[in-house]
Formats: structure tokens, sequence, C-alpha cells
């Protein structure tokens, strides 16, 4: 197998966690009663595991049959992020690569032949370059029924899925609950749950504060903060603009700490502020990303790390 490898360190940021107090003004107040977002599996789809076999198994496969297909060149593979499943390889196409449970890779044996085979090609050993995030000594081939070689990663064969018609796709991911895509070291790509408070790059808005679930963050110009927060949303207002729930400090990561803190409103439930101002979430946001609520009524902004609002009009 040609490999080749210059070195890369995948990226990876830890938040700080201070020690806050809870006047504003100050160096922040711990605020308490975040929940985390781990990725979950698609489940999928048992259909798709191969006609007849049920768990990815093509029936009838011995040891002297020929695999459905001869396995497709691998080229140069990489790490790609992906927001629900965190670090996965890909191939020189972009095209995710899958492990399937059935196999061992202590010795390396792939058990997906025949029609198993078409629903999940197995990766061909022999052009497989070790691309940026890619440890050249983990990479590795395992000879199948037919004689042809499969690439192996951390030991495990590699496999594509056919339903992955498009760079990216990640449509394998947990069908049969066999079925997962590869991490560099070759174990189930899984991701890091999302943290209570994050910030994302925005195109049109630069670096904006997001919840655990990649929704946009928002703050009201007609809210105060000091001496102490005081949000002017109430009533139907409220069901526009729901508020953030707390978040533990250590559960953020890019937000400024200093006036991070949680109060508590007029009807008793609790808010998260930034820099002691209060934040929510926009009922017209459908999805993470979208940035529907910049700019409402000249009043509500999208909020920077340090809580300043994106866009507003200086006073």
């Amino acid at each position: 197998m040609k490999t080749s490898w210059r070195s890369a360190s995948l990226v990876a940021s830890a938040a700080a966690v201070l020690a806050l107090t809870t006047a504003c003004g100050q160096d922040g107040g711990a605020a308490a009663g975040s929940q985390n977002v781990g990725a979950t599996a698609a489940p999928g789809d048992v259909g798709d595991l191969g006609a007849g076999a049920g768990d990815g198994v093509g029936t009838g496969a011995g040891a002297g049959q020929a695999s459905a297909s001869a396995p497709e060149p691998a080229g140069k593979l990489s790490v790609s992020a992906n927001a629900d499943f965190g670090e996965l390889v890909t191939d020189g196409a972009g095209r995710t690569l899958y492990r399937f449970d059935a196999d061992t890779a202590e010795p390396p044996k792939t058990t997906c032949e025949n029609d198993c085979a078409s629903t999940w090609p197995p990766v061909a050993a022999d052009d497989a370059i070790a691309g940026e995030g890619i440890d050249k000594d983990l990479l590795g081939e395992v000879t199948r029924p037919d004689g042809t070689k499969q690439l192996t990663i951390g030991g495990w064969p590699a496999y594509r899925y056919a339903k992955d018609t498009s760079p990216g796709d990640v449509k394998g991911q947990g069908v049969g609950k066999k079925w997962y895509a590869l991490a560099a070291d070759g174990k189930k790509a899984k991701a890091e749950p999302a943290a209570g408070l994050s910030t994302r790059n925005d195109p049109k808005l630069g670096e904006i504060v997001v919840d655990k679930n990649g929704m946009t963050v928002y703050r009201f110009m007609k809210d105060e903060a000091w001496p102490k927060p005081v949000s002017a949303c109430t009533g139907a207002c409220l069901e526009k603009w729901p508020v953030v729930a707390p978040v533990e400090a250590n559960d953020t990561k890019g937000v400024e700490k200093k006036g991070l803190m949680s109060f508590t409103r007029p009807d008793g439930a609790a808010q998260q502020t930034i820099d002691c101002w209060p934040i929510y979430t926009f009922a017209g946001d459908k999805k993470a990303g979208d940035t529907n609520g910049q700019g409402v009524g000249g009043t509500w902004y999208a909020v920077k790390p340090d809580g300043k609002p994106v866009g507003a009009p200086k006073k």
C-alpha cells in the first residue's frame, strides 16, 4: 500500500474555568442548570444492510466466495468535522468511511460480502494515502475472501455506504446499530457534547453566540444590565423570544466569562446573561445557523462573545 505522511494536529480547544462572582460588572457569576446535548446516531434502516441478511452480511457467503464488487480506491484520506457525529475519516472524494461491528480489528477480518458488499462497498488498500489528520501507522490492509486487499484503519476494515451520494453524506451512521463512521484512530466517530453556550462564525455577522442546539442568541435593546439585569421582554414577547436558561460557566466555549451569570425574572424563571445582559433565542429561527431575528424592530440583535450586540446603532 502506498502511503505518504505529513504531520497535522487535529484542532482542539478547551474553555478555561474561572472563579466567578455574582455581581454585574465584576468577573461573572456562575450560572447553573444547563443541559448538554450529545450526538445521537440515526437508527437507519435494517433493510439497508444487505438483501436477505438483516445484519449486514450477505447470505450464503463462504470462505471462497467473491464479494459483490472489487474494492474501490481510497485516494488521499483526511479527517472531516461533522456537527452531529464529530470528526470522521473521508476518502479522496470526500465520502465518509465506515466500520462494521460484525468485523474484527484484532486480527483484522471482514465479514461483509455479496449483497452486503453492494450496499457497503469495501475500500481498496493499494492506493490509500495518509492525508491531514491521518496517522499512516494506523493504515493497513486485510485480504478479502476473493483475494482483493481492503483498507483497514486501526485494524478495522473500511467501507463506503451506497446511499451516500454526495461528499459529506453520513447516511450510514448507526444503520442496523452495526455500522458507524470511522474516526481517525479506527474507533466509532462520536461528537463531543455541545457546550451550553459557544460561538460560531456567521458569514454576515461574524463571530456570534449560539446555544447548545446551535441556535443564534440575541439581546433586546430595551433590557438593562446595570446595576443588575432587568428583562423588558414579558408576556407575549416571550413567545417570540424565549429566554436562554442558565448555563454553567464551565459549560461555555469562546464566550467571555465577565458578567456571565443568571438572574431570576419577576415570574420566577431563571435567565442567562452575557456581560450581565439577558439573552434570548428567536422563535422565527427554525434551524441552527438561522439569524432571522437580527435587527427585528430595530431592537433585537445577535450577540458577540463579549455580550455586545452585533450591528446595533450606536446611542
